[in-house]
């Protein structure tokens, strides 16, 4: 494709703005168009959706990629004469698209040339077209940056994702990312609304290329003003069907002209009192349907399957809970067992309470265990909690507690297998009732022992006075138990870490940076940024110091920075310098007519998604480094 091929869409027309000899081409360039920012305005009925359609047609006839951004239906009349995918909701589209398909219509947009109209204009639910638009734009943009060929995106309604007032959302912003950075990557984008005073004046002094159809909206004529001049303001009123202002960046005059008419089939056109007769439409190749259905059927299998696995996972439940049900119910059988098996024996000659106490002990601990460490302690339906279960007597008051029952023959059975007890329920945790027995009964092993306390002994070893959360163990031989060194372990590798991001050798994310330090002469550009640093020592000399003065000085106007860059002050050679750092996106509008550094934001999108701030800021410094000159 040659950088000077041309598309012709009107001819000249007579009038304030209008050229002294009407009816000659106007021939647009299509690199311009293609990668460039656009804005076509125009009340309804005035022209502007026929001038996007006779744009697309011309560059459809010389065989470029479009994604058409339909809201309102009107441009699957293209169909009539170009093999073009409409994706859209319903089954008038070729194929049903949703958010999972975004990635499948970018791939096939960029890397296999198939001009595409999303039609959004049939989603029943705003929130699905909103994904699904922000999506497809996002991977539209991330492909762009590799595939680099021309590509536009076409958005119709603009207005509504680009607002002037109140907040811009997710798509907004996805669309203001391609109009600002999608130029260096061949990714052009024109906007398309009827209502330029609610469109964010931040895009549209950012187009290279504008359209200005018939407005008479005071506040939209107001626009016309600030941005042409007072004289185009009152005429725009005047423009008749199809008549334009045009204004670019590569002709230095404002033309006045009549695009021509579309040749397609006109979706858009309100409906009169003639029969309607739809045109037989051209369709895509099945082979390229097919690719999208595989995705939607896919996307429906995925579904069917997690509908499968959620009706098992609830009958899975059902049956736990109805086992839950019967083991418990099971339990209760048992320790109801339990206590006619006690009662029984207490009428057996030779009974020994002591001895039956410790082996009802050893049955409860040894259905703690089995019933993998359920507490002891029962709930009441009063709110009441008691340490033992129904068939206890040990918290009986009444208990012969000389005689081997109860607490004193309780601290006996676990002094007898070595542990040291600390009453409470199976998990360890000790009530005070238990507590203040336990105590005593240390009291009464230190006094019969001849008020020696020895470390040996089962009752002394029981300490009550421990934290809880304190599970630090020393040794008697001065080592910490394992627990407590892991602790310890942790802490020395947390403080190093810390110790070692204080000082700055914070590893850079994705390994993109070579670790910078003070003392070090060779320091290796991280890659992302080659391009950037490549595309800053291509402007022209002047230019770089026009950046540097913006840098330095902050938003102002390319006059000064000319000037401040050993220019003369002329405005035409001004403007030309600042449009290299424009298009090269390292500066951007800042409004009355001033413009403002923005490298920052520029490396930000360059760089992968997981590069850190430093990272960020490095390659910042890394940049100013090169227009200082060093």
């Amino acid at each position: 494709m040659a950088e000077t091929e041309h598309i012709t869409v009107a001819t000249t027309s007579p009038g304030v703005g209008g050229a002294e000899e009407p009816g000659k081409s106007v021939d647009l360039p299509v690199v311009e168009l293609l990668t460039g920012r656009g804005f076509v305005t125009g009340k309804s009925g005035s022209g502007k959706s026929n001038t996007a359609s006779v744009i697309a047609e011309k560059l459809l006839d010389s065989g470029f990629g479009m994604l058409i951004v339909d809201i309102d239906g009107e441009y699957y009349g293209l169909k009539e004469e170009y093999e073009i995918l409409h994706a859209g909701a319903d089954d008038e589209c070729d194929i049903q698209v949703t958010a999972e398909h975004a990635e499948k219509i970018a791939s096939l947009a960029l890397e296999q040339n198939v001009p595409i109209i999303l039609d959004i204009s049939s989603f029943l639910d705003g929130d699905e077209a909103e994904e699904l638009l922000k999506e497809v734009a996002r991977h539209l943009f991330a492909k762009a940056k590799k595939q680099k060929q021309p590509f536009l995106m076409l958005v119709e309604e603009c207005h509504e994702w680009i607002p002037e007032n109140g907040s811009v959302g997710e798509v907004g912003k996805m669309l203001i990312k391609i109009g600002k950075r999608g130029r260096k990557h061949g990714l052009g984008m024109v906007g398309i609304s009827q209502r330029p005073a609610d469109v964010k004046k931040d895009y549209i002094t950012q187009c290279d290329w504008l359209v200005w159809h018939r407005l008479t909206w005071n506040n939209d004529t107001k626009v016309v003003g600030r941005i042409i001049d007072s004289q185009y303001a009152d005429a725009v009123e005047d423009l008749d069907d199809g008549e334009a202002f045009l204004m670019t960046d590569w002709s230095e005059s404002i033309r006045r002209v009549q695009f021509h008419r579309k040749q397609t089939f006109d979706a858009g056109a309100t409906p009169g009192l003639d029969d309607f007769e739809r045109p037989e439409l051209k369709s895509v190749s099945d082979d390229l349907v097919s690719e999208l259905s595989e995705i939607s059927e896919e996307k429906q299998q995925t579904e069917d399957r997690v509908k499968e696995l959620r009706e098992q996972l609830d009958e899975k439940n059902s049956r736990i809970a109805e086992l839950e049900t019967e083991l418990q119910d099971a339990r209760d059988m048992r320790k109801m067992a339990e206590q006619f098996t006690d009662a029984l024996l207490q009428h057996v000659d030779g009974y020994n309470p002591g001895r039956t106490e410790k082996e009802k002990q050893r049955r409860r601990r040894a259905r703690w265990e089995e019933d993998d460490g359920e507490s002891a302690a029962e709930t009441h339906s009063d709110g009441e909690t008691t340490t033992a279960t129904a068939d206890d007597d040990l918290g009986d008051p009444s208990a012969d507690q000389t005689s081997g029952g109860g607490f004193g023959d309780a601290f006996g059975m676990f002094a007898d297998d070595g542990a040291a007890m600390a009453g409470g329920d199976a998990s360890g945790a000790p009530d005070s009732d238990d507590a203040a027995a336990a105590s005593a009964a240390a009291d009464g092993a230190s006094v019969s022992n001849g008020g020696n306390e020895s470390e040996s002994t089962a009752t002394a070893a029981v300490d009550f006075d421990f934290e809880p959360q304190d599970f630090t163990d020393d040794r008697s031989d001065g080592s910490q138990s394992t627990a407590s060194a892991n602790v310890a372990e942790s802490e020395q590798s947390t403080a190093s870490e810390d110790s070692a991001s204080s000082n700055g050798s914070t590893a850079s994310s994705g390994a993109l940076l070579v670790e910078r330090d003070s003392s070090e002469s060779d320091y290796e550009t991280p890659s992302f940024l080659h391009d950037v640093e490549a595309d800053l020592r291509g402007l022209d000399e002047k230019a770089r110091r026009m950046l540097a003065y913006y840098v330095e000085q902050g938003p102002d106007t390319p006059l000064n920075a000319h000037f401040s860059a050993g220019g003369s002050g002329d405005r035409t050679r001004a403007y030309a310098y600042n449009r290299q750092l424009r298009l090269g996106g390292f500066v951007e509008h800042a409004g009355c007519g001033r413009y403002e550094p923005v490298l920052r934001e520029l490396v930000s999108d360059e760089a992968p998604a997981d590069t850190s701030a430093p990272d960020i800021a490095d390659a910042v410094a890394d940049l100013r480094t090169v227009l200082a000159g060093e």
